[in-house]
């Protein structure tokens, strides 16, 4: 018995390409702009506020980091 399997390409023309590249454009600007107001947000803080949160000043990069990018 003879079987016939048959996969068509995806073609993916000039358009498709331009709008997945300005999609990908919005989230990175999404991303950092989460990024940067984590960070204004979390230095406008006291220290004693940052203490009572469990935050020093030099985790404030980092977790804007894992905020915005999940890293």
């Amino acid at each position: 018995m003879a079987y016939v399997n048959t996969t068509r390409a995806a073609s993916v023309g000039f358009s498709d390409r331009i709008s997945a590249m300005v999609a990908s454009m919005k989230t990175a600007l999404q991303r950092r702009k989460l990024y940067n107001q984590t960070v204004r947000e979390l230095s406008s803080l006291s220290s004693r506020d940052l203490a009572d949160l469990g935050i020093s000043r030099s985790m404030i990069t980092r977790l804007a980091l894992e905020a915005a990018y999940g890293k």
